[in-house]
């Protein structure tokens, strides 16, 4: 394996002329459902480099999405997979175990908030993850009702398409979906009518009633919230809000679920992103930065709750891969020695006063409503000059204008107008400056 420079290259215009004959092929063999942001096939990755087939060099300020925390390449992960790959690909944990996935959940019980006895059982996608919390809870509370947030998102099969709020993409045409689902409002600060700092207590309290009101809270098995609202525009509830839905659960035999996919493993500076207002979920769920890049997640709680799904009521075919669960461990291992959660802090740090300077100096700058996010989960919220409109379209031409240049970035957002940053943990500082003197530069042709 061969390290790849960590220098931003272009030596064609972005897609490249061998991008452009795959994506013949892929137009012609891959279903038209399927999108992609930019249309650059990769070769190589590493660091905070993509290298595509045509030999440019992308900084990567996406890490597919959340995913590549550790790098798309990092040593501990390509080791112990390529070790376990060698030894046996599958055998079925449900029909012969085998140790990787007994330490995998071993590490998730401690590294997840709680010093309470934990359990996890291990699927293969965030969305699986999420469905699986939702039938322990069920199985646990005896109870139907699930309550989730707006702006929240927790994926795409037919349950979780229930659970996410926005419809396009997810669940246009889709339907009819899954029953016994209720949205409540999320204290998002930036929009909230009475502002930012009455959002937290205003907004819980708003939740608790619609839930007593309109549910019963006698009939709610789980809440389930993003503790950092990923595709809904990087939305950090607004401090209190969190705690009080936490506590509200617990004096109701609620079981309360932290969505930790993309939020989860380092990603915000901690651990968990639920960490920040200590908070301690019944059950958490994980995926995307848990293994490197391979398909694993886990959904990890209190064993009494974990423990309450009758025996074959849970598990899956491929769940917990062996390889999987040695790419997880390689990741853990990497975020440990490297300190992950300080270099996560340390790229808060350099992006927040960037994109500060950028809102003061830019003659555009006002177009920046909202610079928010933690650790490495970094976003700004594009509005029309002078109010709060969302700007979609200046997200778009902004996102396109990094992309010509060799910079991957992602929009998001319930509106479509949040610029999101998501590096992987362990991109070099010069990187990071290039990419957002890149970002600066963008907004300068808008």
């Amino acid at each position: 394996m061969t390290a790849i420079p960590q220098e931003r290259r272009l030596v064609t215009a972005i897609p490249g002329p061998k991008s452009a004959e795959l994506q013949a092929r892929r137009l012609a063999a891959v279903a038209a459902g399927v999108g992609s942001t930019l249309p650059v096939f990769t070769a190589r990755a590493g660091g905070g480099i993509i290298e595509d087939v045509d030999g440019n060099r992308l900084i990567d300020f996406g890490s597919g999405i959340a995913v590549t925390s550790v790098g798309a390449s990092a040593e501990a992960v390509v080791r112990r997979a390529s070790a376990q790959l060698a030894d046996f690909t599958h055998t079925c944990f449900m029909v012969t175990p085998y140790e990787g996935y007994v330490e995998v959940c071993e590490q998730l019980a401690e590294l997840t908030p709680g010093d309470h006895p934990k359990k996890s059982a291990l699927f293969n996608s965030g969305a699986e993850a999420v469905e699986n919390a939702v039938k322990i809870a069920r199985a646990y509370t005896k109870r139907t009702a699930v309550v989730v947030f707006d702006h929240g998102y927790h994926g795409r099969t037919n349950l979780t398409m229930a659970l996410t709020a926005k419809n396009m993409p997810y669940k246009q045409g889709f339907g009819p979906f899954a029953p016994e689902v209720y949205r409540v409002p999320v204290a998002y600060g930036y929009r909230w009518p009475t502002g930012p700092e009455h959002a937290g207590a205003e907004a819980s309290a708003q939740a608790i009633d619609e839930i007593t009101k309109q549910i019963g809270a006698e009939n709610v098995a789980a809440i389930v919230i993003e503790p950092l609202l990923g595709e809904g525009g990087f939305i950090e509830p607004a401090k209190g809000f969190l705690p009080a839905i936490a506590q509200f659960a617990k004096d109701n035999g609620i079981v309360f679920v932290a969505d930790e996919i993309q939020s989860g493993f380092c990603r915000t500076g901690q651990w968990f992103a639920c960490e920040d207002e200590g908070i301690v979920p019944d059950l958490i769920t994980t995926a995307k930065g848990i293994a490197g890049g391979l398909p694993l997640s886990a959904v990890t709680g209190r064993a009494e709750i974990m423990d309450a799904a009758h025996a074959g009521g849970l598990g899956g075919t491929y769940g917990g891969n062996p390889v999987a669960c040695a790419g997880a461990l390689g990741a853990i291992e990497t975020m440990r020695e490297l300190d992950l959660n300080g270099r996560a802090r340390r790229i808060e740090e350099v992006m927040k006063g960037r994109l500060a300077e950028m809102r003061e100096k830019l003659p555009n700058g006002d177009i920046i409503g909202d610079i928010r996010g933690r650790g490495a989960m970094i976003a700004v919220e594009l509005v029309k000059s002078g109010t709060k409109d969302p700007a979609p379209e200046a997200a778009g031409a902004l996102a396109k204008a990094c992309h010509a240049e060799g910079l991957m970035v992602l929009t998001c957002g319930t509106y479509g107008n949040v610029l999101r940053f998501l590096p992987p943990l362990v991109i070099g500082e010069e990187l990071l400056s290039e990419g957002l003197d890149i970002i600066e530069q963008a907004f300068g042709q808008l």
